[in-house]
């Protein structure tokens, strides 16, 4: 019998009924420790009682008026994702697909309002995820996203992960934009260095073509800084934003500067749900507990503490685990053993981890977990591996 709900996703063999901070707890009452956090989206844990306290407010006053009216909660957040970012304005979406797409759409605009509709063409880069659509695949590109969905979406190429010659080398006429993740977060956390993102900024400005920056995963306090290009001084033309900036509640953004949306007026570009009251209030909520020097700092004092913790895990487990990767809270630890099988194993020590390419595994826990949280996934991790040695 076909299964009421479609079976498009491989899932683990559990279901949560409740989540207190960085914990979800089964519907048998065992509780595990959630290092995923909803790949990377729940940055304040399950149920912070400051949004749950405004969502509830919010639900008892206005859910959604839709886009053809204005709602004040869009204004309240653009402004303070404006104040904090470069960028003049924002787009706001229900998920970060959406966002990309907008993103796409703005770029090809720009250039066709500035007299050369030639410029379609969207370099990306090999090992990214930019979402799910029709046109996010065809960005990506891999044989994974992509199989069985042709024909794609024209005016993307993907090039080798950090291979400048080959950058360079692509850049022509058609040339419209340079799309990147500062740090491939399904592609295995890999991050971009700094020199290649800063020289991407120069080849974008020395040829007039777009940057656009898919911080979906790695935005929103992820890295330590509230955006994880501020690592590398350099500011993007557009970046697309979703996960994080809704703390669990399904909102995202295109920002952009008033140079690259000079194209998108009125009926370009739409939206029926996005940036709707009930998501707004979540986001400026977001923004308020997240953008402090205070709540930044923290996060960097306890991924350092983390790491080390993490590459003492390494020396204990040569067999199971090979070298740690990442910034801030956006780990990922390579994997001797298949990486699926340290997911798997996990579950019956109560912690919960993300696959992701390269053979890692990603953890992506809340922001604000505890040191004392963060030592007891080493526990359980070390318990893991010591598990999956018995077998080997």
């Amino acid at each position: 019998m076909t299964p009421t709900v479609m079976p498009t996703y491989a899932r683990a063999p559990l279901s949560f009924a409740k989540g207190k901070g960085s914990w979800l707890i089964d519907d048998q009452g065992q509780h595990y420790l959630d290092m995923g956090a909803g790949i990377a989206v729940n940055i304040l844990g399950h149920a912070h009682p400051e949004l749950v306290s405004v969502l509830n407010d919010q639900a008892e006053k206005l859910w959604h008026t839709s886009n053809l009216y204005n709602v004040p909660n869009q204004k309240k957040l653009a402004d303070k994702l404006v104040d904090a970012t470069f960028a003049d304005t924002v787009f706001f979406t229900n998920s970060g697909t959406e966002s990309m797409e907008c993103a796409i759409k703005m770029a090809r605009k720009y250039h066709y309002d500035n007299g050369m509709p030639e410029r379609i063409k969207i370099i990306a880069f090999e090992g990214s995820f930019h979402g799910r659509s029709l046109g996010m695949i065809s960005a990506a590109g891999s044989e994974k996203l992509t199989k069985g969905f042709g024909p794609l979406v024209p005016g993307f190429v993907q090039l080798p992960f950090g291979n400048h010659e080959a950058l360079i080398s692509e850049i022509d006429a058609s040339t419209a934009a340079i799309l990147i993740e500062p740090i491939q977060g399904e592609g295995g956390i890999l991050p971009v260095p700094d020199q290649f993102l800063k020289g991407l900024r120069d080849l974008c400005d020395e040829h007039g073509i777009l940057l656009i920056f898919d911080e979906v995963q790695c935005g929103v306090g992820r890295t330590g800084k509230l955006f994880a290009h501020e690592w590398a001084g350099i500011e993007p033309d557009i970046m697309a934003i979703a996960k994080g900036i809704g703390g669990g509640f399904p909102l995202g953004a295109c920002l952009a500067t008033e140079k690259a949306a000079t194209g998108m007026t009125a009926g370009t570009h739409g939206s029926t749900y996005g940036g709707n009251p009930l998501a707004t209030a979540v986001g400026i909520a977001v923004m308020d507990l997240v953008n402090t020097p205070d709540f930044l700092n923290n996060i960097n004092t306890q991924a350092s503490l983390f790491r080390q913790s993490l590459e003492g895990l390494i020396i204990t487990h040569p067999k199971i685990f090979k070298s740690v990767r990442g910034s801030g809270l956006m780990i990922g630890l390579e994997c001797v053993v298949p990486n699926i099988d340290v997911v798997n194993a996990g579950y019956d020590h109560q912690i919960l981890t993300v696959p992701g390419g390269a053979n890692v595994i990603r953890l992506l826990p809340a922001l604000n977990i505890s040191a004392s949280e963060l030592q007891e996934a080493i526990k359980r991790l070390s318990a893991v591996a010591a598990k999956i040695e018995t077998s080997l």
